[in-house]
């Protein structure tokens, strides 16, 4: 099944690489590699607040992961030229959790995330080696910001 007949039954639509707040591109290409910036959750337009293990619980954290996936498909589409059939691999995810100090479930907020990206590209292609952190703060006080290593075809 192509990604985009995948996105389609999941009833999601890419949104348009977003302009950055600050002095960095939303993407950078090194060969077949793409680095896409870390990426901050978004609800109705607006940063997602919240601090997991305060005023967040996990699912809502995991929600917000899913969201952050979303948007950086968005801009590993436009880095692909268009066109995600030309991703060869999701090679890495780095998940950043704002969370209190005893907060220990930053690896299953970011299965929102591994997940939507292994539904979308598949086992094959969308299976990456991940790292999942938890932290003081994000900026604007998001909870959840995402960063993407992909490979391109060549």
């Amino acid at each position: 099944m192509s990604v985009y007949t995948q996105l389609k039954e999941l009833g999601i639509e890419l949104p348009p690489v977003s302009v950055p707040a600050a002095a960095y591109k939303p993407f950078a290409i090194a060969g077949d590699m793409v680095f896409i910036s870390g990426h901050i959750a978004k609800k109705d337009g607006a940063v997602w607040v919240g601090q997991l293990g305060k005023d967040t619980d996990t699912e809502t954290g995991k929600a917000a992961a899913h969201a952050v996936a979303i948007d950086l498909m968005g801009t590993l589409q436009a880095a692909a030229g268009g066109d995600l059939s030309k991703v060869k691999r999701i090679v890495k995810v780095m998940s950043l959790v704002n969370s209190t100090p005893n907060y220990t479930e930053q690896h299953l907020v970011t299965n929102g995330c591994s997940d939507l990206l292994g539904k979308v590209f598949g086992a094959d292609v969308g299976a990456h080696a991940r790292s999942a952190f938890g932290v003081a703060q994000l900026p604007m006080g998001a909870c959840v910001e995402i960063e993407m290593i992909a490979q391109l075809e060549s």
